[in-house]
């Protein structure tokens, strides 16, 4: 049977995605899977580690269905995955011993607190990463600690652990495979930057055994073959796997220094393309490595926001006051200004530029002319707000001059919202024809593992634009709304601390 399609997974918080690509890179199908979110307690957000991978069946099936296409023509497979969340398995039953801890968890945040106290220089120089409970290595450290069957299995040497990329590529190939892409590995805040190996300082510091961790590779090359009875009757060649932001940076063409995207999902993710050159900062953002490729570094600064779309889904299934996305949009178009009311919709905490676990969301500014339109639209300002206050640290980090900023994700539909995006920022924001950027992005590092692209910049080309929203807000205005904002973050902070 003839090969014709490259196959993009993307495994986001919410829901997993298939994208079908034929050789000329023309979408030919999407494919979506939901995937169920569980808060067990205050601050705990977590998967079924099983239905994670389901979804991923589901989500190709129905892909393929739509294409009138088999397994058996995909050319190579690229995965991209949600970086930070992480979960272990009995390798003997192929089972989850727990849930899989998702990035938005908070439960190890204290524990966090007394690591960074006397250890945080040594995250931070080895890492790269500010040690917070956003990242995998806590969330290990706690399984190990709190499941009874832990230590028994690590005995036996049966435990593995890993980020999603790690599960779902086993899961994959029949057990084959235990392995992590070197991105994706680095987002544990277990791997060290300079050697891209396991820390072994740090891992006897959490008494985590390097055993029960994968073997870290590149992003671009041979991850295994998928099993014929696991993957849907066929055996795909895995070739390209990174983390989803780093996926969206490569599938938006950001391959230059400077170049920037922002995804806007679940959360909202920036991220500049610093090619080889790492900008350590105290300001917040995170160096990150954006990828590595036959052993060399490419790095990339990070300014992450917890809840983006998520606020949005908060009114449609908490507040009840949206039935859609695009009912919160048309309600945020309906008027004229916001009336004076802030969200800080920090219900995880607060990201870049704060790193505050303790922070809580709040809306601020209410009077009895509040409607739920102006809180709908004090919603879809919140993103934009965030993104303008990371924009502004990488200018005053790297002095580059930025002239547009690609973007990307469900987020990019909401009309308010990127048109108040590029007056917050005073540049236009770029719209491509592909918005699915991070199942794209999987892809294309896919095709470059098998040869089917030559290189970064062949791929590059192949971006389109589809939309460009130009800035109209005038200098005052701008300035008079982000002081308000900052006013309403300063209140939200250390919330939980003041209990």
């Amino acid at each position: 049977m003839t090969k014709k399609y490259y196959l993009g997974l993307d495994q986001g918080t919410t829901g997993t995605t298939a994208l079908l690509f034929d050789r000329n890179w023309n979408q030919v199908a999407k494919g979506y899977a939901e995937v169920v979110q569980h808060y067990p307690k205050p601050g705990y957000v977590e998967h079924d580690g099983m239905q994670l991978y389901e979804t991923l069946l589901s989500a190709t099936k129905e892909a393929l269905l739509k294409a009138g296409a088999s397994a058996k023509e995909i050319i190579c497979m690229g995965l991209d995955n949600q970086g930070e969340t992480i979960i272990l398995w009995d390798k003997a039953t192929g089972k989850p011993i727990h849930p899989a801890i998702v990035w938005q968890d908070r439960r190890t945040a204290k524990e966090v607190d007394e690591l960074n106290e006397k250890y945080g220089a040594m995250f931070e120089e080895r890492t790269g990463l500010k040690l917070d409970s956003y990242f995998g290595a806590t969330k290990i450290r706690w399984i190990i600690r709190n499941v009874p069957e832990a230590q028994g299995l690590i005995q036996k040497g049966r435990l593995l652990a890993g980020s999603l990329d790690t599960w779902f590529i086993w899961n994959l190939t029949g057990g084959k495979a235990f392995v992590t892409d070197a991105v994706t590995a680095s987002r544990t805040c277990l791997m060290n930057m300079n050697t891209l190996c396991w820390d072994h300082d740090i891992l006897e510091l959490l008494e985590i055994p390097v055993s029960i961790l994968p073997e870290i590779r590149d992003n671009i090359g041979s991850f295994g073959t998928t099993d014929s009875e696991m993957f849907l009757g066929a055996e795909v060649p895995i070739t390209g796997s990174i983390v989803d932001q780093q996926a969206a940076l490569f599938g938006q063409g950001c391959i230059k220094k400077g170049e920037i995207k922002t995804t806007y999902g679940t959360g909202c993710f920036m991220l500049m393309n610093t090619q080889g050159q790492r900008y350590d900062n105290d300001s917040g953002l995170l160096t990150t490595l954006a990828l590595v490729h036959n052993g060399k570094k490419s790095f990339a600064l990070d300014g992450g926001i917890y809840i983006s779309g998520a606020a949005t889904k908060w009114l449609q299934t908490g507040l009840k006051i949206v039935d859609s996305p695009k009912m919160a949009d048309d309600l945020a178009l309906s008027l004229e200004d916001n009336g004076g009311v802030y969200f800080v919709p920090a219900f995880s905490g607060l990201a870049a530029p704060y790193w505050d676990s303790y922070a809580r969301g709040m809306i601020i500014g209410l009077t009895g002319g509040t409607t739920s339109a102006h809180i709908a639209r004090a919603t879809m300002e919140a993103t934009p707000y965030q993104v303008k206050d990371i924009f502004d640290i990488l200018k005053e980090t790297t002095n580059f001059e930025i002239s547009s900023m690609r973007v990307d994700g469900g987020g990019t539909k909401g009309k308010f919202m990127m048109q108040f995006q590029a007056d917050m920022l005073g540049i236009p924001v770029e719209i491509p024809v592909i918005s699915e950027t991070t199942g794209l992005g999987a892809a294309y590092l896919a095709a470059l593992g098998m040869g089917e692209i030559s290189s970064l910049e062949e791929m590059a080309k192949l971006w389109r634009c589809e939309k460009v929203y130009e800035p109209q807000m005038s200098t005052d205005r701008r300035e008079e709304l982000l002081f308000k904002w900052h006013r309403a973050v300063e209140r939200a902070r250390d919330w939980e601390k003041a209990r």
